[in-house]
């Protein structure tokens, strides 16, 4: 599987990177190398969640919003 990351540079130093594939999924370093290990641990975190399917009746209305 492959992810695309952007990866931020702060002016205070060291990095952080988000995956848009995956809401939510976020992790910073000190060093690249500390990010790119801190990613794959994130990635596998976020992605063994397990998600409960939502039942929805028949009022339900499903929207999506940007934030």
């Amino acid at each position: 599987m492959k992810l695309k990351v952007i990866i931020h540079e702060p002016e205070e130093g060291g990095f952080w990177a988000e995956v848009p594939a995956i809401p939510g999924c976020a992790t910073q370093g000190e060093t690249f190398e500390e990010l790119l290990q801190n990613l794959y641990e994130a990635v596998e975190g976020c992605l063994s969640v397990e998600v409960q399917e939502v039942k929805h009746t028949g009022n339900d209305r499903v929207v999506e919003i940007v934030v």
